[in-house]
């Protein structure tokens, strides 16, 4: 038996703990001092952009691809186990081109993914009408790259579900009690430390004399809810321009988002309110439905962003072996979530 405590317990540490509770021989404790879900994760639009990103090769690649090929599979698995339904829009992502937009560099992303078994497809601005009754798209939008296998799930409620999952699995969860990660790691009752608190991993790993350094990148974003439908009912995907993301919930609510604001000297980052009306704006002029549209929401949330070094850090802690590293994803934390896991669970049972 191999006992493994997990702190945090947002959607890596939830993801991690379910691959973890399908393996008898894993004994299995998550703790967080939160409720599950808060932090990054209850701020996340959950827009997986696997495909539609230009990263082609390497780990990161990888990563995305494992995730997106699982998410095909975890999503009805859940649902099927523990009775919760986690909506999932299965309609791909719809990334607007403007003026100025490199089109080649899309053509050879489009050969380079069917060459890897993926699709992506270059339409022209009629066809981007005809499919999208309802954007305006002004003479600055040249094109439009449609992402037909990307995804986009609610976060929070493919956490509980996790964590609903894991614990039918055995899985034991200790939530509103603050540990300390040098105790955890101490102690004997653990042979393995997974660390996946997202921007709490940089205080943890410094209990632990080593610290991680992650760093939060703020974002901001709203939840709308439209006096009519808008477009058209049968084809709805996330529609991305400029980094502005335009989320269908259905029932006529949108998610748009998100902001990114960093500390200035490393201080406390506020929330800017210019910034997200920016943002507001810019979903306005892609949608000019979505201004007249009542705000139920606002919200932030910090990302956990590594410092000089690449997103995420999936390793073990240097100089102890016994702890794992599963945090700084930054704004993929729900795209790579189950690479992720698989990565964490391969570790320790390789």
């Amino acid at each position: 038996m191999i006992r493994v405590a997990i702190i945090g317990c947002g959607i890596i540490g939830a993801s991690i703990a379910f691959e973890l509770s399908q393996f008898p021989e894993l004994k299995v404790t998550v703790f967080d001092k939160q409720p599950p879900g808060q932090g990054s994760t209850g701020a996340a639009l959950g827009v997986l952009m696997g495909v539609i990103s230009h990263k082609t090769k390497g780990r990161n690649w990888k990563l995305r691809e494992t995730s997106l090929q699982r998410y095909e599979t975890l999503i009805p698995e859940l649902e099927a186990f523990t009775g919760r339904k986690i909506p999932f829009n299965k309609q791909g992502i719809l990334m607007l081109c403007s003026e100025g937009e490199d089109l080649i560099k899309w053509e050879n992303l489009i050969a380079t993914r069917r060459s890897q078994g993926w699709q992506l497809e270059l339409w022209d601005v009629e066809r981007v009408r005809d499919r999208c009754p309802h954007l305006s798209l002004n003479d600055r939008i040249i094109a439009a790259i449609y992402s037909p296998q990307d995804r986009q799930v609610d976060p929070t409620a493919l956490t509980l579900a996790l964590i609903d999952a894991a614990e039918r699995n055995g899985v034991i969860f200790e939530f509103g009690v603050p540990v300390e990660a040098a105790e955890i790691a101490a102690s004997l009752k653990f042979d393995r430390v997974i660390v996946a608190a997202g921007l709490g991993s940089a205080a943890v790993t410094a209990s632990l004399n080593q610290l991680v350094d992650i760093r939060p990148v703020l974002g901001q974003a709203l939840h709308l809810r439209s006096a009519k439908p808008l477009g058209n009912p049968d084809f709805r995907p996330v529609i991305t321009c400029d980094d502005v993301h335009i989320v269908p919930l259905g029932n006529q609510e949108y998610w748009v988002g998100a902001t990114v604001e960093f500390s200035e000297n490393g201080g406390e980052i506020q929330a800017n309110a210019d910034m997200l009306a920016q943002v507001m704006a810019r979903a306005s002029l892609l949608c000019p439905a979505l201004a007249e549209a009542e705000i139920i929401r606002k919200w932030s949330g910090l990302r956990p962003r590594p410092e000089g070094r690449p997103a995420p850090i999936i390793e073990t802690l240097p100089g102890n072996d016994r702890v794992l590293i599963a945090s700084g994803h930054y704004r993929n934390g729900v795209l790579l979530a189950p690479a992720t896991a698989r990565s964490i669970r391969e570790m320790i049972l390789q």
